[in-house]
């Protein structure tokens, strides 16, 4: 079997665009990542050496905003120390891991949007699917998080996701974890460089309406605003085209099932780099100042407190 590709990075035209969207000067790039790595260096809570590559990916996402990249990196180092439940035993080999690989799909699409966007697919196979795997199914979402940042080269225009409630049931809403969400919803939102676009609900029923109600609080503004719920899937071709989806869902690309079974097996070519990556976290004991207070970064009054970075 021929192998799937998996993320297909921009070229020619496109990445003309994607520069324009990211706020990205060729000319002068290095100098800001020359700034990040001063910076990095200099804090003591903080990892000395990253690479390159991840840190452009960064600023990428910051639209070349230095103190909006400190911030971000400063986040996702404290977030692997914060919640070991993600960021720990990163082996997709793990048997509860691979309980859930069997039960859903979520992987990214191979190719880009005409405005460069990257698509991602997340659906559940298996309507017994149970709400207390919830910070597994996380830790897949940003072990696949992590390998795209290393992979996405040359940085892409923002991200679609695209959820597809068809197993949702009213027992999962009554064991929904409003504490789980929100901890994953701030890593994504402030640890994470996605420049999230839209999200798109699909196959949904009455019921997602709730729990797009749980959810919403966790949300920023401007995302709030981002997400699209669809009882037909004809609604969400005036925003993804067809050439970008799998045959699942009237899609050219491809089958969901043969893009997630690609991404399986690249997660599992990167268990020993997971492993190595562990260590890769803030030390707040180093951290000047006082340390993250794990309470109030969390906290379930709804208040989201920004870590100060100096």
């Amino acid at each position: 079997m021929a192998s799937v590709a998996t993320l297909v990075q921009p070229s020619g035209e496109l990445w003309k665009k994607i520069r324009v969207e990211l706020n990205e000067d060729v000319n002068t790039r290095y100098q800001d990542l020359a700034a990040i790595k001063e910076w990095l260096r200099k804090q003591p809570h903080l990892p000395d050496e990253w690479d390159e590559d991840r840190m452009m990916t960064f600023l990428r996402g910051c639209s070349f905003s230095l103190e909006k990249c400190k911030r971000k990196l400063d986040m996702y180092f404290t977030m692997r120390t914060a919640c070991p439940e993600f960021f720990t035993n990163r082996d997709i080999r793990r048997p509860e891991l691979a309980d859930l690989l069997a039960r859903l799909q979520g992987p990214p699409m191979a190719g880009l949007t005409p405005n460069g966007r990257r698509v991602t697919i997340a659906r559940g196979l298996d309507k017994n699917l149970d709400t207390n795997q919830l910070n597994d199914v996380f830790k897949i979402a940003m072990m696949m998080g992590d390998v795209r940042l290393k992979e996405e080269v040359e940085g892409v225009a923002g991200d679609i996701y695209i959820l597809d409630a068809s197993v949702v049931s009213p027992t999962h809403l009554a064991k929904l974890s409003p504490s789980v969400i929100k901890k994953f919803l701030i890593c994504v939102q402030e640890a994470y460089p996605v420049k999230l676009k839209e999200v798109h609900v699909v196959n949904a029923s009455p019921l997602v309406d709730k729990v797009v109600g749980i959810i919403k609080p966790f949300l920023k503004e401007k995302i709030k605003n981002r997400i699209f719920i669809h009882t037909d899937l004809n609604t969400l071709y005036e925003y993804v085209p067809k050439d970008v989806l799998p045959i699942e869902y009237g899609g050219t690309c491809g089958s969901l099932k043969e893009i997630n079974d690609a991404w399986v097996k690249k997660l599992e070519d990167y268990t020993e780099w997971f492993k190595e990556q562990e260590s890769i976290k803030a030390n707040e004991s180093l951290r000047p100042g006082k340390p993250t207070n794990y309470d109030e970064l969390f906290g379930i009054d709804g208040s989201f407190r920004q870590l100060s970075i100096d």
